[in-house]
């Protein structure tokens, strides 16, 4: 059936004196290097509709998400079981949630809530009858897997192979640049949405609001005569810019933008357009294991423990780990799949290692699934079973590493199953 697609950006940059979040001490931004986006793509085919939203924060939470749901179903009509809210994973933006010593900016977040429900309106206003294509390429020279095993077995988050203690990396990364975009009937590009694994941690740790790679890759798009450029992260848990293999420095995140472009440019020359497509939806809510943890765990004492800045940060946002272990007993996680004809965008509220989310691009065959990771939620670090053995930061215990090891598989299957069950009817 013909398809009509809408797409839309505003501005969600934080007023400078705005804490950040994304490296658990508390850090008060002073400038803004450039502007933080929400961006939206809103597809219309056969009475069925979908959204993707794409946000330049670490994560968002899942009664955010569901109040975004809520207010478009009573705003525009929109179901709200088809829009996706997704997290870039800046980890150079305002504190969106309680991580660390970094406390949530609820007034913030509220603002967040109401510009991204008016954004989904403006892309639902832009909305023309378009014709929609699917491409992809490979990226090796970007992203890489920070986990280095060490020769007594443990790992080492950002390891670097000048320790004369380095092994071998501890598994693969995801290279794949997937691309959906439409352009209207004179061919002219309406907008485009990126999926590819890779954490955008470019001034993190400084006093600067940015939007990191995922902005730069917007903006050169841009001067591309892409007017908007939704960037959908995948399973990038253990996947960096910083470069093991060379001492551990990457690219900036204006080279990191610029090759990305430059692939999904190359995408775009040879993409086949349709003018028809089939869309839905499919979720479900799943229930995961919290890890049951020793007091060597949560003293960070375990082999291959790893803590990252102040240890006495840990000591004061243990306590509250524990806390919500016991007042929940289990971690609600939805996860979600849009469908465009054999695509499948499979969402999960996660930092989820790239070991599962290549999982999930096999078992889904002869679907094409793409993951997305921050998606409607977040439940934190989510590695793959082998990496509990190792140890690293990801798996060191603290409130975002809380579930145990079983938890990926468990998103896994949820993916796999609703991706082979198809769009609901």
């Amino acid at each position: 059936m013909p398809v009509n697609v809408g797409f839309a950006e505003v501005d969600i940059t934080p007023p400078v004196g705005t804490h950040k979040i994304g490296w658990k001490r508390d850090i008060v931004s002073d400038r803004v290097l450039d502007p933080l986006f929400a961006r939206a793509a809103v597809l219309e085919a056969a009475g069925e509709r979908v959204a993707f939203v794409q946000l330049d924060t670490l994560s968002i939470r899942w009664t955010q998400v569901a109040e975004v749901r809520s207010r478009c179903e009573e705003s525009y009509g929109f179901p709200g079981g088809n829009i996706m809210v997704a997290a870039t994973h800046n980890h150079a933006g305002p504190a969106v949630a309680n991580c660390g010593d970094v406390r949530r900016d609820d007034a913030y977040v509220q603002t967040l809530v109401g510009k991204v429900v008016s954004l989904i309106g403006r892309a639902l206003d832009d909305a023309r009858e378009a014709e929609v294509g699917f491409g992809s390429c490979f990226e090796f020279h970007v992203g890489y897997n920070r986990r280095v095993v060490m020769r007594d077995g443990t790992v080492r988050t950002h390891g670097e192979f000048t320790n004369p203690m380095a092994l071998c990396m501890e598994g693969p990364i995801d290279p794949e640049v997937a691309v959906m975009a439409a352009r209207a009937k004179d061919g002219r590009l309406l907008g485009a949405v990126v999926n590819f694994a890779c954490h955008p941690t470019h001034h993190g740790g400084e006093t600067a609001l940015s939007a990191g790679f995922p902005g730069v890759l917007a903006n050169e798009m841009k001067a591309r005569g892409c007017p908007v450029t939704v960037y959908l992260n995948g399973a990038c848990g253990n996947i960096s810019v910083n470069d093991p293999r060379r001492g551990g420095p990457g690219k900036s995140k204006e080279e990191v933008g610029a090759a990305l472009a430059g692939d999904v440019g190359r995408v775009l020359e040879g993409m086949a357009f349709r003018s028809e497509l089939r869309l839905g939806s499919r979720s479900k809510t799943v229930r995961l294991p919290f890890r049951q943890t020793t007091e060597d765990e949560r003293a960070g004492t375990t082999r291959g423990a790893q803590r990252f800045i102040d240890s006495a940060i840990y000591e004061r946002e243990i306590p509250r780990a524990m806390e919500r272990v016991r007042r929940m007993g289990t971690q609600p996680a939805e996860v979600q799949v849009i469908f465009m004809d054999e695509y499948a965008y499979a969402g999960i509220p996660a930092e989820y290692f790239v070991q599962h989310g290549l999982r999930i691009k096999e078992e889904a065959h002869p679907r094409r699934a793409l993951v997305v990771g921050h998606a409607n939620g977040m439940v934190g670090y989510v590695p793959h079973r082998e990496a509990f053995l190792r140890g690293g930061y990801e798996t060191t215990f603290c409130d975002s590493s809380r579930l145990a090891p079983e938890a990926g598989d468990v998103l896994a299957d949820c993916a796999i199953q609703l991706i082979k069950a198809g769009p609901a009817r």
